[in-house]
């Protein structure tokens, strides 16, 4: 199933750090960054989740709800919230339907080196205030950030 820019964004509910239910639909009204990332306590993935920290502000001013999705169970990420003092939610997609969802979810993470089955996608979607995707970005290379400027341009265009 493939998620494009104009899709209804599939609802879910998840488990954030603190072990609370989370849905997509409690962000009706508001504009969501919902950030899918392989896996908590890796380079890439803090440093971009800290850059999303030092710039909530900004995504605020911008109507917005940063949410970010792994497969770590919510244990896993309240340890890593702690540890990096991140600002919005971190949401557990162990059972992986999330990822699946959004297309979202390698076969095989880093083939050759790790070859983990099931691991997100680096992924970022905005999603506007009636729930439609207004920018979607898959990475296939897991090394690679989002870009920031296209979302951050996406959600000056849906304020």
């Amino acid at each position: 199933m493939s998620i494009n820019v104009g899709d209804k964004a599939p609802e879910f509910t998840l488990f954030n750090q603190d072990t609370e239910k989370v849905s997509l639909g409690d962000f009706k009204g508001k504009n969501v960054v919902l950030l899918f990332f392989p896996l908590a306590n890796t380079g890439v993935c803090t440093k971009e989740m800290c850059t999303f920290r030092d710039e909530l502000k900004a995504y605020e001013v911008l109507n917005a709800q940063v949410l970010g999705v792994s497969i770590d169970s919510p244990f896993t990420l309240k340890m890593w919230q702690e540890k990096n003092n991140y600002n919005f939610p971190l949401l557990s997609d162990f059972n992986r339907e999330v990822s699946r969802n959004y297309d979202s979810l390698y076969d095989v993470f880093a083939p050759g080196k790790f070859d983990f089955k099931g691991v997100s996608k680096r992924s970022a979607f905005v999603i506007d205030k009636e729930g439609v995707i207004k920018h979607s970005e898959v990475l296939e290379d897991f090394t690679k950030e989002p870009s920031y400027e296209a979302i951050k341009k996406t959600l000056e265009e849906i304020k």
